[in-house]
C-alpha cells in the first residue's frame, strides 16, 4: 500500500513539473515575437560587368523597418580584386538624402572584382557583397557568384 502511495505521488508531481514547463515555453515563444527588432536592409546595385576604365556607379539602398534611413551612419564601398582582399580599396559613399548612397569607381585591369557595402545605421551594421567582372576576364574564373546576402553583425 505504501508503495502505490509514492508511485501515485511520484506520478502527480511529474504532470504538475511538466505542465509548468509547457506554460514557461509558451510564455517564452509570445516574449521573443515582441522583442524581435527590424533588420537593417542594403540593397546593394552595380554592373555585373564592366568596361576598362568605365567609370560605374556603386549604389546602396538603405531600409530599416521598410522606412528608408537618409541618415546613415556609415556607408563605405570597399572593393578588391577576387583573391587580394588584403589590398582593398575604401571608397566614401556620397547621401543623396533619400536612402541612398552611391560612389563611382573604375577599373584598369582586367579581373574580377569583389566588394561590400559596409553599412551602419540604427545601432546595425550589415555588408552585402557583391561581383563585378572587368574587362575580359571570364565569368568561370570567378570563385563565388554575384552575392548579394553578405555578412550581418
Amino acid at each position: 500500500m505504501r508503495r502505490k502511495f509514492w508511485i501515485l505521488l511520484c506520478i502527480t508531481i511529474a504532470i504538475f513539473a511538466l505542465a509548468a514547463c509547457g506554460d514557461k515555453e509558451a510564455s517564452t515563444d509570445d516574449d521573443n515575437v515582441e522583442e524581435e527588432l527590424p533588420a537593417l536592409d542594403v540593397q546593394f546595385d552595380v554592373p555585373e560587368t564592366a568596361d576598362l576604365n568605365e567609370t560605374i556607379e556603386l549604389k546602396a539602398t538603405v531600409t530599416y523597418d521598410d522606412e528608408m534611413v537618409a541618415d546613415a551612419d556609415e556607408v563605405t564601398f570597399e572593393v578588391w580584386e577576387q583573391d587580394h582582399e588584403d589590398d582593398s580599396t575604401m571608397i566614401e559613399s556620397e547621401n543623396n538624402g533619400d536612402g541612398t548612397y552611391t560612389a563611382k569607381t573604375s577599373f584598369d585591369k582586367d579581373g574580377i572584382y569583389e566588394m561590400f557595402a559596409h553599412t551602419t545605421a540604427r545601432d546595425q551594421h550589415t555588408m552585402p557583397m557583391k561581383t563585378v567582372i572587368a574587362g575580359d576576364a571570364s565569368a568561370e574564373e570567378s570563385s563565388t557568384e554575384n552575392a548579394s546576402d553578405g555578412h550581418h553583425h
